[in-house]
């Protein structure tokens, strides 16, 4: 078993934290480009926003996949073969000369990309002591968030001067870069024991997780607020990158550095609901989603700005929370629990733009705002639902990071 401190945990720690570098960073590429690929194929808004759901969508059905896949076949073979098919996807996206072969370039992708998000703290859990594994998740958490802040960021600038192609070729061969140190890097498993893959089992245990309340409300209340939050991003970038704005593609992608706020929000989400009601957390959280979405109403750009840093800090804090509720109070197969919390999360995104699209062609983004608020308060009386079913008392137990900040 891996110790901390030791080269092996530190090349470990490194390559996965690497690998979910190159994971959300490739996920995300698309989200700066979206008013370029909207002009470039000549589609829709919403159309060219299904470049980032569709592969939301299909990385969230993965997952439902690659964890049973993983405990038959091993951690890493699984992590490397699907990094290494997401790398190629990306290298080819650029080839695209129509919108559907890009779409379902898009959609493969996202396939591949749910391999080692799906994996990662199983090999964890195989190869690292406990101590070693606790300090290693919390590395691994935060470079969900790097990822997408560098893919967002790396992406816009790339497209400014490169064009839409420019930066999915940027993002395939850094990917290629850190594929290669992921390969290094990643110490063999020596303490993964192959179990046969009993796909009954697997449904019976997801169905008895839709089955307990408390649990199914915590993966509403993940993809209600994911599919709003992330599909806010790409609308406001159409409305920044018109007049009276003007924002570059490399401005745009500038534009998700605001994540920084949910990463601090996050990584001090436990200490701060250490002792206290989770469900009272997620009810906070989601009270700041609503302030940051009304100041966005205001036609500043610092004011707009500053509502996506207070959304950012409200969607990481409720997203952490109910990620931990689930941990805490799913009644057995918590490792599918999580992975059933993380399929809601990733659906939530891939339908958002189809619910907030009517509400942009109807009155433009004050209508996105109203078609948001509406799902914040149904996000709302759901985390209200589960305070008062939870009681008076508070839980004291130590809150678990989320899996996933992408």
């Amino acid at each position: 078993m891996i110790e901390s401190g030791t080269p092996a945990y530190w090349r470990a720690t490194l390559a996965l934290s690497l690998g979910s570098i190159l994971i959300f960073a490739n996920l995300y590429t698309p989200q700066p480009l979206l008013p370029l690929l909207r002009v470039g194929f000549g589609v829709t808004e919403l159309q060219a926003s299904l470049c980032v759901t569709i592969s939301t969508l299909t990385l969230g059905l993965s997952l439902l996949i690659y964890g049973p896949l993983s405990d038959a076949i091993g951690r890493r073979p699984l992590m490397l073969v699907t990094m290494a098919l997401a790398t190629l996807c990306t290298l080819t996206i650029p080839l695209a000369t129509d919108f559907s072969t890009l779409l379902a370039l898009r959609a493969l992708q996202g396939l591949f990309l749910g391999g080692l998000p799906a994996v990662a703290l199983a090999y964890m859990g195989d190869e690292f002591k406990h101590d070693a594994m606790l300090l290693a998740v919390g590395i691994y958490i935060g470079a969900n968030s790097v990822g997408g802040i560098a893919g967002r960021l790396m992406s816009g600038l790339a497209g400014a001067h490169w064009g839409w192609q420019g930066s999915f070729v940027a993002a395939g061969l850094v990917s290629v870069i850190i594929l290669a140190v992921f390969v290094w890097a990643l110490p063999p498993s020596r303490g993964f024991h192959p179990a046969p893959l009993r796909l009954g089992r697997m449904a019976m245990d997801l169905g008895r997780h839709l089955r307990n309340p408390p649990v199914l409300v915590a993966f509403l209340i993940g993809g209600i607020n994911f599919m709003l939050f992330v599909n806010l991003y790409s609308f406001v970038t159409y409305v920044l990158s018109a007049p009276p704005y003007g924002l570059s593609t490399g401005w745009l992608g500038m534009l998700f550095l605001t994540y920084l706020s949910g990463t601090v929000a996050a990584s001090f989400s436990g200490r701060l609901v250490r002792g206290g009601s989770q469900p009272l957390a997620m009810v906070a959280g989601i009270g700041l989603l609503i302030l940051g979405t009304l100041m966005t109403l205001i036609p500043r750009l610092d004011a707009i700005v500053a509502g996506l840093l207070v959304n950012a800090f409200g969607f990481f804090l409720t997203h952490s929370q109910a990620s931990g509720w689930v941990s805490r109070h799913a009644t057995h197969a918590r490792a599918s629990a999580s992975s059933l919390y993380l399929v809601f999360y990733y659906a939530g995104a891939s339908v958002g733009g189809f619910y907030l699209g009517p509400f942009w062609n109807w009155l433009g983004w004050p209508g996105v705002v109203l078609g948001a608020l509406v799902g914040f308060l149904a996000a709302l009386l759901l985390a209200v639902w589960l305070r008062l079913r939870e009681g008076v008392v508070a839980d004291a137990a130590v809150v678990e990071p989320a899996a996933s900040a992408g």
